[in-house]
């Protein structure tokens, strides 16, 4: 019963070890990233409103 629990940890990793990778395939031909302009509105010392816009991509 030990071997049994012992061999199916060892192939329960071993498929584990293949499917974190199998996910980047993102990076193939012609994907292209959702990105969108994030505009982020702070204020400095005197009160002053600071729009900074930041590029999102995903």
């Amino acid at each position: 019963m030990r071997n049994l629990l012992l061999a199916a940890a060892i192939a329960f990793t071993a498929v584990a070890g293949f499917a974190g990778p199998s996910e980047a395939g993102y990076d193939s031909y012609g994907y292209q990233p959702a990105c969108f302009v994030k505009k982020i509105k702070t204020y400095d010392y005197y009160g002053n409103p600071i729009v900074k816009r930041v590029r999102v991509c995903h």
